[in-house]
Parts: C-alpha cells; structure tokens; sequence
C-alpha cells in the first residue's frame, strides 16, 4: 500500500511509520505545520507543532529512509481546533480540543488530500486497534491501558477508519521507546507531549483571557446569593474546586465545586459535590466508530466521559444524531462540550458531545 505517515516529532510516530515501511509500504513521511509562527503554539517539547517537533520528525524520517514534507494545516487548525476552543467556551461549555483535531485535520483534511494523491491510508502513532470483523472494521483499546486513546479517536466515522492504520495498538510504551533504541531514532527519550499545543504558558484560563476579556461577574449559590467574583465565567469548568476564592463555608463545612457556568449573565454557580451527580447523558452529533446500529435501542454498553477515565455501565439508546445514556451509578463533575464514548467490551461503538446532563 502507498501511506502516508503522520510524523509529530515524537517516538510513537516515528515508530509508527518504521513499522509501516518494514510492513512494506511505500511510505512518506508528513510533519503538520499547525501554526504560520510555530513559536506562538508551545515551545520545548511539551506540544506537537514547534520547530523544533518538526526537526525531529524529519531526522526521524531520514533515519527511517523515507522521503519527508511539511504540510501547512495552519489555516485548517485554527478555523476548526482555535476557533472552535474559543467559541464553546464562550457558550459555556468545556470542549477537547485532541478530538476536534482527530477528527478535522488528522483524519479529515489529511486522509482526504492524501486519499487525492492516490495514497490508501493514514499512519499515526496513536494507541489504539482497527479489526476487521465479519466483514466490518472496528475500533478497540489499545493493549496499554494507561496510554489508550481510542477515547479520543471515537470521533472517527466508518469511512475514516478505513483510511486509518495503528501500528502500535498491540504495544506497550516501554516497548516502543526500546524499539526505538534499536532503530537508532533519537527521540527514542524525548518526553510525550502534554496539555494544549496551542495555549504557550499552559495556562488555559489565562489564555482564554486575553482572547475573550477578563468582564467581572458573581459567583452564586443555588440560592442565587453572592459568594465572590470572578473574571470570566468561561475560564471555569464544572467539578472545580480550586481557584474559586470564596472564603465562605457551605453549611455543612465541605468544599465548593462549580455547579454551574451561565455566559449570557457571566455567572458562576457553586454548590457541594454531592450537587454534581449525574445519571442521565444526553449527547449531539453522533458519531458511529464502526458499522452502524439499525435499531435505537435501548443497549448495554460502558460509557467513558474522559480520556483517561473508568467506562460505566449503562444503557443507551439513539435517534437521529443523538444518544441517550441512562447510567447505572452517578458520576460527578461531568462537563456539557466533552465526548461521551460508548464501549461494548473493548469495542468503540460510538461518541456523541454532551450536550446536557441529569
């Protein structure tokens, strides 16, 4: 097959795409230009868009024996990522970024110009398993569970998977960074990526500051009475606890956590954990990873609400674009904009973005 490979700069892509050629491929490698001023993203090693990414993805290339490019996906990015980040959060709500780019660019605009010349698939270093089964591709877990990301994968349709390869699903890390050693990859120890490639400082709120302004507004109970101020209910998500300034305890001693994020009046609920429980999910725009259900249900199925968190038992059922999920026990401090990924064993079944909790 001819593919193309999608080298961040980091071990796992670059692994990826050595296993990709010695498969016997015809493989290039891609580095994705996020940025036109690339210092402006992160810099260091803590993102996957700096210059310094880029270097290493072309000697990683070069060691590997492929031929190397640089694609400009700046315009892209930010138009479906940046603006996307600023614009949930201005309604409230608390989006994850990864998967907007997963879906948008990794999986959309490059499996798409890349299928335009005549190529048969993306290569990643993502952690994660396509199966073909009766017939039908779908995706699973990774064997690795803490470096899993089919979470943030399951904004992938049917078509995309097709396109979609994952050598390194049936891996562990510790393991791809010895393969590395014995390749002679130099990123065989450079540290993985973490936090926002886009927010320089790592400081999200501060960030969404500068773009969105700083206007003062209260922060309330569920009574509605005044507790403290803030500086801008967006830079807020629900379930938080820290950095709310409020000296005044609830009745009965325990911390505050934020119930609540209100854009229109530029207010800030909180309340006592207990207030965060959630049973029912309702999501939007749903999305099935594998081959489509033709009944709505109800289902079984687990149901995850974060990259790196537990899946719960539940029931769930479909109509149209949207899920429907009845869970077994409450989960606390679940945020509308974030996925919900429904699981059958270690199966992706679908996602959907939450779009109200009960």
């Amino acid at each position: 097959m001819k593919l193309i490979a999608a080298m961040s700069g980091g071990v796992d892509s670059a692994v990826a795409a050595a296993r990709a050629v010695e498969s016997g491929n015809e493989v290039i490698g891609v580095h994705l230009a996020l940025s036109k001023n690339p210092k402006k993203y992160r810099s260091g090693a803590r993102g996957c868009c700096t210059i310094e990414d880029s270097h290493d993805a072309r000697r990683a290339a070069d060691r590997i024996g492929i031929p190397f490019y640089i694609w400009d996906m700046s315009e892209e990015f930010h138009e479906n990522v940046v603006e996307n980040f600023l614009s949930e959060y201005s309604a409230g709500r608390t989006p994850n970024p990864c998967l907007r780019c997963n879906e948008k660019i990794k999986f959309a605009a490059v499996l798409e110009r890349a299928k335009a010349m005549g190529f048969d698939g993306v290569v990643t270093g993502h952690y994660a398993q396509i199966k073909k089964e009766n017939g039908n591709t779908t995706l699973h877990r990774a064997i690795d569970d803490a470096k899993d990301q089919s979470y943030v994968l399951a904004v992938l349709n049917y078509d995309q998977l097709q396109g979609a390869i994952f050598p390194l699903g049936d891996t562990r890390k510790e393991d791809v960074r010895k393969e590395a050693t014995r390749r002679g990859l130099t990123v065989a120890q450079k540290p993985d990526s973490h936090d926002i490639c886009f927010v320089p400082s790592g400081d999200n709120a501060g960030w969404l500051r500068e773009r969105l302004g700083s206007e003062v507004g209260p922060i309330v109970d569920a009574s509605g009475k005044k507790l403290g101020e803030h500086h801008g209910a967006y830079t807020y998500t629900i379930g938080q606890r820290r950095g709310l300034g409020i000296s005044e305890p609830t009745p009965t001693g325990s911390p505050r956590y934020v119930l609540k994020i209100e854009p229109k009046s530029n207010t800030v609920v909180v309340g006592e954990h207990e207030e965060l429980a959630v049973s029912e999910i309702s999501g939007e725009k749903l999305i099935w990873c594998g081959p489509k259900n033709n009944s709505s249900g109800p289902f079984r199925g687990l149901a995850q609400v974060r990259a790196h968190g537990s899946a719960y038992p539940c029931s769930y059922s479909t109509l149209g674009e949207n899920l429907e999920v009845k869970l077994d026990s409450p989960i606390f401090g679940l945020a509308t904009g974030q996925a919900v990924v429904i699981y059958e064993g270690d199966r992706v079944v679908c996602s959907a973005t939450i779009s109200r909790t009960a």
